[in-house]
């Protein structure tokens, strides 16, 4: 008998746990430093070259509003696929791809609000963990993309 399950990239923020839907992980890649960009979110590290088109760079930790932490060996940028592009995440450690029950995945708790809320997808108990699971499709949004793209073009056009 088959049951419904979920494969799920886990990785690490601070001493939390996060996931991401394998299916919307296009690339998990080394940290190197991406290009910095003028006028855009704090959170916008910059943009990084993949597969030959140049891709935004968020900073997650600041992006759910955790408290900044520095670069390691383990440092890791997930490439995400969103219904509005690719947008690389920094994450402080990939750990696994977990295959997941669907009966071990929840709602986020409606206690959880503000920013960080927004993010979230639900909670799975992964092992005998509860991960968060982010909505990759709302960590950039179609507003934050339009600032990023006219920033882009900003840069393009002072570097000519």
């Amino acid at each position: 008998m088959k049951t419904d399950a979920t494969k799920l990239v886990t990785f690490q923020l601070g001493l939390d746990l996060f996931a991401a839907d394998v299916l919307q992980v296009d690339r998990v890649l080394r940290y190197s430093p991406p290009n910095s960009l003028p006028d855009v979110p704090t959170w916008i590290e910059g943009v990084v070259e993949h597969r030959g088109r140049v891709i935004p760079v968020v900073d997650l930790r600041r992006r759910v509003e955790l408290s900044d932490d520095s670069i390691t060996p383990e440092t890791r940028m997930l490439v995400f696929n969103t219904r509005d592009g690719q947008v690389a995440a920094i994450v402080d450690m990939v750990h696994e791809v977990a295959v997941v029950p669907a009966g071990n995945i929840s709602p986020p708790p409606p206690l959880f609000r503000g920013l960080a809320a927004e993010f979230i997808s639900g909670i799975a108990k992964v092992g005998d963990q509860l991960v968060v699971m982010l909505d990759v499709d709302r960590v950039l949004s179609s507003t934050d993309r339009i600032k990023f793209d006219q920033s882009v073009l900003a840069a393009e056009g002072n570097g000519a």
